[in-house]
């Protein structure tokens, strides 16, 4: 989290120049009194929506992939954050420690794809936002904090699924669901606090958050965006899978097959990262590479820029399908979530309560050693050499695939 501060701060320095915005406009901070708030920043926004040198800019090119990328998203996205909001709450009231992170997750996801709907109309009215600029603030607010929450939660979730597995003895006492709550806040509110200067910016034209040309200091943000905002989580989500998967290796108790699926979904969390986020974040490094190259040249950055806007919007889109991938992976691919759907859709069909034949199979299954793989997501044990049993549920999802 240490590594979010130094973005705030250096989120905060951006406003003590003109610089570039995503908004589509170039922001300009009014001098400051001597006596007032050092930090106190009042940004105007010239009413030009573009500077000559970087307007020619082609939407159609991009238009029928964005749109259909986020009705996508939206439709699957709803249900299947839905019902892992309501399967991991069921087992946040069972004290699991995982679970409040996942329940976390979902609630973001859940709330950045209820402004989808608005992003798909914007881009279908050739990018004129006409909804105000106090939702395109909101909006574009929930877009950007989506993106780095769910990257620092995911990351919280390997931490705790590493500690859990690798240092199962040492780790027992320490696992706490307060514990597990107080770091969602803090994830939530740190990257609040990161994306809030947007709030500040006033919005004087029809483009909501459109990337153009850089400076120096907004290069500087972009490497600072890609070194912590993704490389060092990438790092993270890669050695703790990896360790978790060796760990398990050792295990007596699990079949080849069981610690196959392990692996297959120790990989499939790390390739998912990288195919939702890893294109956006080296995009940013590109733009910021280029001002260096460029030596700040104006016209022939702005030229890049414009070149790179189709496949920067693209690969903006492609970080939302991780609302839709992360339900999938870390919930809904369990044997465990598949079981309690079924339950509630027996429930609906039936309008009665399950029976006694129900409750006496998901005795049977929870008991045999076949389901310390269905219940990855949630609780079950593992021996592994030379330790006491293993909670497996604190694995998340390398334990089951869909």
């Amino acid at each position: 989290m240490t590594c979010f501060l130094v973005i705030l701060s250096c989120q905060s320095h951006l406003h003590k120049g003109v610089h570039r915005t995503h908004i589509g406009a170039t922001m300009r901070s009014e001098p400051t009194n001597a006596t007032g708030n050092a930090t106190a920043v009042t940004s105007t926004l010239q009413t030009t929506s573009v500077p000559t040198s970087c307007h020619t800019l082609s939407y159609e090119e991009s238009r029928v992939v964005l749109v259909a990328v986020y009705s996508v998203v939206c439709m699957l996205g709803l249900p299947a954050n839905c019902l892992t909001a309501w399967l991991t709450l069921l087992q946040v009231l069972q004290r699991n420690v995982l679970a409040v992170y996942l329940f976390c997750l979902s609630l973001c996801e859940l709330l950045y794809i209820s402004t989808m709907p608005l992003w798909i109309i914007y881009i279908q009215n050739q990018h004129k936002w006409s909804l105000g600029q106090q939702a395109c603030k909101v909006t574009a607010y929930i877009f950007f904090c989506n993106i780095y929450t769910s990257i620092l939660l995911l990351c919280c979730i390997s931490c705790d699924r590493y500690m859990a597995v690798v240092y199962a003895l040492e780790s027992r006492g320490h696992r706490h669901q307060r514990t597990a709550v107080t770091i969602s806040a803090c994830v939530v509110i740190l990257v609040g606090l990161v994306n809030y200067p947007v709030f500040d910016m006033k919005v004087e034209d029809s483009f909501c958050f459109e990337p153009l040309g850089i400076d120096s200091r907004i290069a500087g943000y972009y490497y600072l965006r890609f070194t912590f905002g993704f490389a060092v989580p990438l790092g993270v989500l890669a050695f703790t899978n990896h360790q978790i998967f060796r760990s398990i290796k050792l295990s007596d108790s699990l079949s080849a097959a069981q610690k196959n699926k392990v692996k297959r979904s120790a990989i499939a969390v790390v390739t998912i990262f990288l195919v939702c986020f890893a294109p956006y974040h080296v995009v940013l490094l590109i733009k910021a590479a280029s001002f260096s190259f460029y030596e700040g040249d104006r016209d022939a950055v702005c030229d890049f820029e414009n070149r790179l806007y189709t496949v920067s919007t693209v690969f903006l889109c492609l970080s939302t399908v991780n609302s839709v991938a992360d339900p999938i992976i870390y919930v809904l691919a369990t044997d465990h979530s598949r079981q309690e759907v079924c339950r509630i859709h027996t429930g609906w069909k039936k309008w009665s309560t399950k029976t006694d034949v129900t409750y006496l199979k998901d005795s049977e299954e929870t008991h045999s050693p076949t389901a310390l793989m269905n219940a990855y997501t949630f609780p079950s044990t593992v021996h592994l050499p030379g330790s006491q049993p293993v909670e497996l549920g604190s694995l998340g999802s390398a334990g089951e695939t869909a």
